[in-house]
């Protein structure tokens, strides 16, 4: 969509999003192979600072929540004419995927935030800390979903940070104990997960990163601090594991893991066990041994067939080989194409080229 094409669809949205309770499901939606991304997307510049994972704003109060809601609908739309067959909202109203749920939360400390290592010590940022009991000052995530939801007649699918990941991106003043805070965080997401079912969303995903780096108590109590995330929930549920956004820490972190990436590999039994639908791996370009798979048998795979630390665009048959690659090891029916991670820190540009390659990629394969 060119610019004066945005520019009027942006001026006849309203301040006020309705969600529309029933969707027209007759509208023509994609075939085949689905796709998907994993989660965030770039922000546009009149939002925030570009092409970084902690950007700031650059608005205030009603302008900024105003902007919020644009830069969602036009990545969503950016997301149909791409060919997409499941939208998110691209995280466009978050500064982080993990602080944008914790900003809406009671007991934390943002105003004196410490340094802390992040993901074993990868990488060290500034973190709130967690002061008292935690408690939902409200609904989190209401103004981003229900404006997707409002904007696509096409599968929707919402992140929210898992609680294995949470613990690990917060200093713990409180708890004492890093299992106890991450199941009282669990109970929050499954308050802001059946709300944001409520919304409309067709599919509510847990990112958790985490779950490649202390790999024994994801199996511990990772997956079941997740079941407890998702529970009661009667939307599609899936959980995203990855190796990162692609900024520097990670991709030096990714060059010490040797040959073979096996990671998932301690994890995948538990969540094949385990209530979620969909599970999500990171393969184009990566270590990842393909038949790892099979230890998700009877679950929905995400593939991830675009690798977000490249600054090239994936050709179609890049994506299309990993896809038949895939197919070894997961039925067609179970397969969606998806990103390896989030493109947040990206150039809107090339995000959108990798869109394209990854629905073209799909289309060939499929």
């Amino acid at each position: 969509m060119g610019v004066c094409r945005w520019r009027a669809f942006l001026r006849r949205q309203s301040p006020n999003f309705k969600v529309k309770p029933n969707r027209d499901m007759s509208a023509p939606l994609p075939s085949g192979i689905r796709t998907s991304i994993a989660g965030s997307l770039p922000k546009p510049a009149w939002l925030s600072e570009t092409q970084k994972l902690w950007p700031q704003w650059k608005l205030q109060g009603e302008e900024l929540l105003q902007a919020k809601r644009d830069a969602t609908v036009l990545w969503v739309k950016a997301q149909e004419d791409a060919g997409l067959s499941t939208i998110g909202d691209g995280e466009q109203a978050r500064q982080h995927f993990v602080h944008g749920f914790l900003e809406q939360v009671e007991g934390i400390d943002f105003a004196n935030k410490v340094e802390m290592g992040i993901r074993n010590d990868r990488y060290k940022a500034m973190v709130p800390q967690v002061l008292a009991p935690l408690r939902l000052k409200g609904r989190v995530h209401a103004l981003e979903a229900q404006a997707a939801r409002a904007n696509t007649q096409r599968t929707l699918k919402f992140t929210l940070p898992g609680p294995m990941t949470i613990v690990d991106t917060v200093a713990d003043r409180f708890y004492g104990d890093r299992v106890k805070m991450a199941f009282a965080f669990a109970e929050l997401l499954n308050e802001e997960a059946h709300a944001l079912q409520a919304d409309g969303v067709d599919i509510v995903q847990f990112d958790e990163p985490a779950f490649n780096v202390y790999m024994a108590e994801a199996a511990d109590w990772g997956v079941a601090a997740l079941e407890v995330a998702a529970k009661g929930l009667n939307c599609t549920t899936a959980v995203h594991i990855c190796y990162g956004y692609g900024i520097e820490a990670n991709n030096n972190w990714k060059k010490t893991l040797g040959e073979e990436w096996r990671q998932y590999e301690q994890v995948f039994p538990a969540l094949a066990k385990s209530s979620i639908a969909q599970v999500s791996l990171e393969c184009q370009n990566s270590a990842v041994p393909m038949d790892l798979i099979s230890l998700l048998s009877g679950k929905e795979v995400m593939v991830g067939v675009i690798d977000v630390a490249s600054d090239k665009a994936e050709s179609p048959e890049d994506v299309a080989r990993v896809i038949e690659q895939a197919q070894r090891w997961v039925p067609k029916s179970k397969l969606i194409a998806c990103t390896n991670c989030g493109m947040a820190p990206m150039s809107r540009e090339l995000a959108l080229a990798k869109l394209q390659a990854l629905v073209a990629g799909a289309k060939l394969a499929g």
